[in-house]
């Protein structure tokens, strides 16, 4: 080992005491021993021999703090003296010491507003960030300054992100339901009260509330729980030419089993101190893994070196690094060096670069999936009487600011894992990866950046349960439409519709902390909404999907079946949005734009379905209701927005 990376093994490993001794600090109400910062007492820093074990407990917790500060500066100092060439180093490391910095100011604010919920949240988060840093700075210095090739399919790598970001937000539930106390309001494990659902509408607000963030904190574990072994059995399945990864990613979801048992402990035990301390001790030890893994995995797939032609692992020819049902290896991670799709980027202007990652996300997509989350605030304010103006816009702006990332991030990600496809399509020829204006690796990490951001600005700003739909919104939309689906049934677009249809219910979430049901009858006017939509796309395309390999319906079942199933789904569509009228109690405004909009919808499906006997007649038609299905959610869910806040009664 360089000296370089004993240092940052130090400092992982000091980081990670230094986060034990906080939750045992917690624990045992030793937060306020030390009513002073830094030191514990005015004009006194080392506490007298005779003051309790609160104090010295604190007092030893600061001193650690002090102490990861001085490594991180040396790694820092290291980092310029050893590694100025490495840009990948150099910048973690001066970012690890402003964090630190914030670290320690949020420690005094922590102190100063009396270990309220809130920063004693914003402490641990800004801790496992700090421990996310250092963890990739170790893993970075364990391979080559210069990578000796572009490696093999990220895939893995993607799934290994998605899998660090699940732990992430779940350490902050979890810090949610000790701000809140909410740690004993269900005193029996696994079950809560008897049941899985513990919710009653006739509990008063506050004790609800209550009982929603620690149901939250199990349902949240019980999610990354799936994610984790699901990393674990690809993994093992995949990764046979990592044999370190494969280890990594079991002993992973090992040490989270075992984590889970130790979270029941703590109910069963009444919130010991050992069974709290032990219990983030080894989540954040999860989310240091987690973070390895990733890291791991992406820079394993580039120091892979493939000779000219040869196969390689999660190349064609054998099974490797992908997620899929099937486990060949799709065409777009072929890493070979000639491979179209991984052709050097020609350079260019610092303006054209800047319009190339932007074109990655998609903006006109994105606008679309914008429209349903306003109106879906707007509607819960309902359930939120008395939220104030300045508060509502607030939620609005960074609600949108980070589904806007979101969505980006999923577009730009989905263009990394279709590259192959792009490039044989006309419509998508263009696009910045088929046209060699980005590399697709560094598609694939603007991508992942975007999402953590994303996600992160959801949970600081909006809430909690937005920023774990948000993840599991891109999620859904990069592992089971595009990787699963996709290539593999005609059905892509109807389960894959999911990701795009979960907008509002990521809004109402925004401004309720929770999913009603009006939010869920949202979702599916979305969800049902999606096959007309873009099944009409599909007919005018479909040559371009048919030459590119992908089973939509159009190229899989032909016009005529297209066009029943466009009928037919419309159908389902307009029923769903007047069920929505009665779900909701809409007033007027509501009801008569979907009775209007949804009239105009069903003539255009059957006149398509009818007409449509022949490609010409079908792609114009197909042109003319693609085009108006966007018009109709548009202007549907302005009905909604409009009609909450005119509130005219039917009758």
């Amino acid at each position: 080992m360089t000296r370089f990376q004993r240092l940052a093994a130090t400092t992982v490993a000091t980081t990670l005491l230094l986060v034990t001794l906080g939750v045992l600090v917690r624990a045992t109400d030793s937060g306020l021993a030390c009513p002073h910062w830094p030191g514990c007492f005015e004009g006194q820093f080392l506490p007298g021999l005779d003051a309790g074990y609160q104090v010295w407990l604190e007092w030893i917790h600061r001193s650690v703090a002090a102490v990861i500060g001085f490594l991180v500066l040396g790694m820092a100092a290291l980092a310029v003296v050893d590694h100025r060439d490495r840009a990948s180093i150099l910048w973690p490391s001066v970012a690890a010491v402003g964090l630190v910095g914030f670290q320690a100011w949020l420690g005094r604010e922590t102190v100063r507003l009396g270990n309220s919920g809130e920063s004693v949240t914003a402490h641990l988060a800004a801790a496992m960030a700090l421990v996310g840093i250092l963890v990739f700075l170790l893993v970075r210095a364990s391979y080559p300054a210069r990578l000796p090739g572009r490696g093999g399919s990220q895939r893995f790598t993607l799934l290994a992100a998605f899998g660090a970001a699940a732990t992430f937000v779940l350490l902050l539930f979890g810090s949610n339901v000790t701000a809140r106390n909410a740690g004993l309001v269900f005193l029996d494990w696994p079950l809560m009260s008897g049941g899985l659902y513990p919710f009653d509408p006739s509990l008063p607000s506050d004790v609800a509330a209550l009982y929603a963030t620690h149901a939250l904190h199990r349902y949240v574990a019980a999610v990354v729980l799936v994610v984790l072994a699901a990393i674990a059995v690809v993994a093992w399945r995949t990764q046979r030419s990592r044999p370190g990864l494969r280890a990594m990613a079991v002993g992973i979801l090992a040490v989270y089993v075992v984590q889970v048992v130790i979270g029941g402990l703590q109910v069963l035990t009444r919130l010991s101190d050992w069974s709290q301390t032990l219990h983030l001790a080894l989540g954040a030890l999860l989310w240091a893994g987690t973070v390895a893994l990733a890291v791991a995995s992406y820079y394993a797939a580039r120091a892979e070196i493939v000779s000219a032609g040869a196969p390689m692992a999660g190349g064609p020819g054998r099974p490797g690094d992908d997620i899929g049902v099937a486990a060949a290896a799709a065409p777009g991670d072929a890493a070979v060096a000639a491979a179209p799709g991984d052709a050097p980027v020609a350079g260019g202007t610092t303006r054209a670069t800047i319009r190339a990652y932007i074109a990655l996300t998609k903006p006109r997509i994105i606008e679309l999936l914008l429209v349903t989350t306003v109106p879906a605030m707007v509607l819960a304010t309902r359930d939120v009487p008395g939220i104030q103006p300045l508060d509502w816009l607030g939620l609005t702006l960074w609600t949108l600011v980070a589904g806007t990332l979101a969505a980006g991030a999923a577009n730009a990600i989905n263009q990394y894992l279709d590259r192959d496809i792009d490039e044989r399509m006309v419509r998508t020829r263009r696009r910045p990866l088929p046209a060699h204006d980005v590399t697709p690796e560094r598609a694939m990490v603007f991508g992942i950046v975007l999402a953590a951001i994303s996600v992160a600005l959801m949970a600081a700003f909006v809430n909690l349960v937005a920023a774990f739909l948000t993840l599991l919104a891109i999620a859904f939309y990069v592992f089971v439409y595009t990787i699963m689906l996709k290539r593999s049934t005609p059905q892509n677009i109807v389960i894959g519709g999911a990701a795009g249809a979960l907008p509002p219910v990521i809004g109402w979430a925004a401004v309720t902390g929770g999913v009603g049901l009006p939010a869920l009858m949202l979702f599916l006017l979305v969800f049902y909404w999606t096959p007309p939509h873009f099944w009409a796309l599909a007919l005018r395309i479909r040559t371009d999907y048919a030459a590119a390999g992908v089973p939509m319906l159009p190229v899989v079942r032909g016009i005529a079946e297209t066009s029943r199933q466009i009928a037919l789904y419309t159908v389902l569509l307009v029923a769903i949005s007047l069920v929505f009228a009665v779900v909701a109690q809409m007033g007027l405004v509501y009801l008569a734009a979907a009775v209007v909009l949804g009239a105009i919808f069903l003539w255009r499906a059957f006149r398509l379905w009818r007409e449509g006997s022949t490609p010409e007649a079908s792609t114009a038609q197909a042109i003319r209701l693609y085009r108006y299905s966007i018009s109709y959610l548009t202007l549907l869910f302005v009905a909604v927005a409009v009609d909450a806040v005119v509130a005219l009664p039917i009758g």
